[in-house]
């Protein structure tokens, strides 16, 4: 499944650059079982299977074992669950000073809390619906995170021109042709005046945040991340 991160686009060229490293464990090569049992009936009853806590704690052992071994610093362990914080931006920021990471992908209905109790540090969800496991989450987690690693991008400076990056949404963008079935560029960004094209992003980025996100101003406000010009555009709104 991760080869839609090791094969294709930003993600594959990082990893080819060695901008990033990418390895897979399966819980199953932990088991001490001919059928290579990693999930089991849970207790108390009730419809579906649980993880079993002692293959993904081997699977986790062995990581940190390697880790030492190549005197790599150890980073967190993170369980993708719907029970987790929402992943934003802002997480995906904080988890860029971390050198190394563990995602844990559950599947079945759940994971044994035993496991989570004595080895994850965070739990994280993509939102409030349920998927049939955590690797798609956690590729999508896996690409906000590269995606901020220097080098991995081909301009260094889109990453931060990306929509949450300065608490607001992006811009919209235009490209060729300037007038496209009657519509047409907006002027300002036709004339080469920089400050202009600022100033109108910026107040573009606050309208869009206004109009679709509103909960973004008032984070963004309390931050302190809102200048008297941002005030007063949005007061004008």
């Amino acid at each position: 499944m991760f080869e839609a991160l090791s094969g294709y686009g930003i993600t594959s060229r990082a990893l080819e650059k060695g901008v990033a490293t990418l390895k897979t464990w399966n819980p199953r090569d932990f088991t001490e079982d001919n059928r290579k049992t990693v999930d089991d009936r849970a207790y108390g009853g009730g419809p579906g299977m649980v993880m079993m806590a002692k293959p993904l704690e081997g699977a986790i052992n062995a990581i940190k074992t390697e880790l030492n071994q190549q005197s790599t610093e150890i980073g967190p362990v993170i369980l993708l669950s719907p029970q987790g914080r929402a992943f934003n931006q802002e997480i995906a920021s904080e988890l860029g000073k971390f050198k190394q990471i563990s995602f844990v992908c559950g599947r079945y209905e759940a994971v044994d809390q035993r496991f989570i109790d004595r080895n994850v540090d965070m739990e994280l969800s993509l939102g409030d619906f349920v998927v049939s496991g955590g690797e798609i989450p956690a590729m999508a987690m896996m690409d906000a995170l590269i995606r901020l690693l220097p080098g991995a991008l081909g301009d260094a400076d889109s990453a931060q021109q990306d929509s949450f990056m300065n608490g607001l949404l992006d811009c919209p963008h235009y490209t060729r042709p300037e007038n496209y079935e009657n519509f047409l560029v907006p002027d300002v960004l036709l004339g080469g005046h920089h400050a202009k094209i600022l100033d109108w992003r910026r107040q573009q980025s606050l309208l869009a945040t206004y109009k679709r996100r509103p909960d973004l101003i008032e984070k963004a406000r309390r931050n302190g991340l809102l200048s008297k010009a941002d005030e007063d555009f949005l007061s004008s709104l």
